[in-house]
Order: C-alpha cells, then sequence, then structure tokens
C-alpha cells in the first residue's frame, strides 16, 4: 500500500440519524460504508477526524448536547479515530481546529463520509476545496432522506443524486467506497 496524504472525515454520524427526528433513508447500506471506510483507514494509518455536531440552542429538538440523539453512533464511537471535532454549523471547518490538525498532519486530500449529503456533507467538502484540498466524496457512505419545507419536496434518491452530480461538476472527486479503497490500496 502507498503512503497517503489523505486524511479520512467522518460527518455527523450520531444516534439523531438512527433513531432521532432525521432518519436516514438513501442510499441503502450507507452506515456500513463508512465502518468500511473508517475500518480501512485504520488499517492503512490514515488519519480519521470524527466531527460531531451540537445544536447552538438548548432548546433544539435535534442535536441537543448530551442528548442520546446527539451521541455518536455506537459502531463509531468504537472505532479509532485521531480526532474528535465539535461543530454547531454546517461546515466542519467553521470555529472548529479541524484546517489546523489537517494541515499538521501534511494533509492535501480528505475523503468526506457521513450525514446528511446535502447540509453538512456538502458544506464541508466545498469549504475543503476552497482552502485548497482535493476533496473525496465518498458516494455510498454519505446519506440523506426525503426533504419538504417551503420551497418544496424531494425524495432522498433525488437530492442525493443531485448533490453527487454537482460536487462532481466542481468540488470533489466523486466515487463509491470500494473505488476509494482500491485507490488508496494500489
Amino acid at each position: 500500500m502507498k503512503k497517503t496524504n489523505e486524511a479520512l472525515l467522518v460527518i455527523d454520524v450520531q444516534n439523531e440519524y438512527f433513531t432521532g427526528h432525521l432518519p436516514i433513508t438513501f442510499p441503502k447500506g450507507s452506515l456500513e460504508n463508512i465502518l468500511k471506510a473508517m475500518d480501512f483507514s485504520a488499517r492503512a494509518g490514515m488519519p480519521v477526524a470524527v466531527i460531531q455536531h451540537s445544536a447552538a440552542a438548548a432548546s433544539s429538538p435535534t442535536f441537543r448536547k448530551d442528548s442520546e440523539e446527539w451521541k455518536l453512533h455506537p459502531e463509531i464511537a468504537r472505532r479509532k479515530r485521531d480526532i474528535l471535532i465539535e461543530k454547531s454549523l454546517p461546515g466542519s471547518f467553521t470555529g472548529t481546529g479541524l484546517e489546523k490538525w489537517l494541515r499538521e498532519a501534511g494533509v492535501e486530500r480528505v475523503a468526506i463520509c457521513g450525514y446528511m449529503a446535502q447540509m453538512c456533507c456538502d458544506t464541508t467538502a466545498r469549504q475543503a476545496f476552497h482552502l485548497g484540498f482535493q476533496v473525496d466524496f465518498l458516494s455510498d457512505a454519505i446519506g440523506t432522506l426525503d426533504v419538504q419545507n417551503s420551497a418544496g419536496a424531494i425524495l432522498a434518491a433525488d437530492l442525493h443524486r443531485a448533490v453527487m452530480v454537482t460536487q462532481a461538476m466542481r468540488f470533489s472527486r466523486v466515487m463509491k467506497t470500494d473505488e476509494w479503497i482500491e485507490t488508496i490500496a494500489r
């Protein structure tokens, strides 16, 4: 296996998306692919940053700090990580030490997995690109759900596809987890 200058960013894989108000529905198997990426990174000696979202308001119905839903998914919590970054906005770089940690580790490329595709994963990928990092966006390890609000409604599969197409236009190299592992392992 070649030495890599890449780090894995595991974004917001918290109980909120499994037992809370925001159950992830697409793609099927996203959690398993996130775990596969984490396990591969541990074996490869690749730095892993786990990012955890905390609501800014203590009265928030989602991601309320110290609630059961705020906690990391148990499978994420028990796996190797090099740093845990807490954030309160969609971008993992905003108001956190993530960029400093990546620069000190000599990282030039980040691989992104986690939740949700259109919110924190997309925002973090764009921020990373703007900061000069190359980005891998692990499509089958990034999930979302159906969304309905005052602007309209969209099914999870359509929303996921739109984010992947947009990311591939400019910001990221969009690929499946197995493809990413194969690229690193060469």
